[in-house]
């Protein structure tokens, strides 16, 4: 596929993404408080998995794990706050169907190189390394998000969930400027300021 298109796949994605944080940070201000809108979650799901299509095509394995295991935590989150029983059944299979089906049609048709996947020369060991330990520490995040909902049984976005993404985002930035890729790193680095400023409503509100 012509990289342009498989660019414009990935910053389809992130203008997702970035949509949802814009969304979550607008309506954090107007409360004057951290909030956890359901459209995050919602916009999330469908970034996901068109940024897991992105890291097939750019044949890069740091992606496809970070979102993969991500877009069930957003289907949680959007169980948790009671929106997920909104779906019609059908589309509630079909979301939680989707991702795996994608990968096992792709294995069963042999389209997948998977050693190019870990052994893709554009990418070295290195690098890979420092891509995945960033996307490990970016899927963190959701973990402790995931963990403190549970513990709540309430859909939160508290001050370790941006702390991890503050950092995470980081060493993502810094993987997507050696591996050259605009899409990791314009969609991380508008996250960085949304995620100080959250950073800093927490703490504004803690001190009141």
């Amino acid at each position: 596929m012509n990289d342009w298109l498989i660019y414009a796949v990935g910053f389809f994605a992130q203008l997702l993404f970035s949509g949802r944080t814009l969304h979550q940070w607008l309506t954090s201000e107007k409360k004057k408080k951290v909030v956890t809108p359901s459209l995050f979650w919602k916009l999330g799901l469908l970034a996901a998995f068109i940024l897991l299509i992105y890291g097939y095509l750019r044949q890069d394995f740091a992606i496809i794990l970070g979102q993969f295991f991500m877009y069930y935590i957003y289907v949680r989150n959007l169980q948790i706050q009671k929106v997920w029983d909104s779906f019609y059944d059908f589309f509630k299979v079909l979301i939680l169907a989707l991702p795996v089906l994608c990968v096992l049609g792709v294995v069963l048709f042999g389209t997948m190189d998977t050693e190019m996947l870990f052994k893709n020369e554009d990418i070295p060991f290195w690098l890979l390394t420092i891509g995945v330990v960033g996307q490990i520490v970016f899927s963190t995040r959701f973990i402790y998000q995931w963990l403190y909902s549970e513990a709540r049984q309430k859909s939160s976005l508290p001050f370790g969930f941006w702390l991890l993404s503050l950092i995470g985002s980081v060493i993502v930035i810094f993987y997507a400027l050696f591996r050259k890729d605009p899409v990791l790193f314009v969609g991380h680095f508008f996250g960085l300021i949304v995620y100080v400023r959250n950073i800093i409503l927490i703490r504004n509100a803690k001190s009141q």
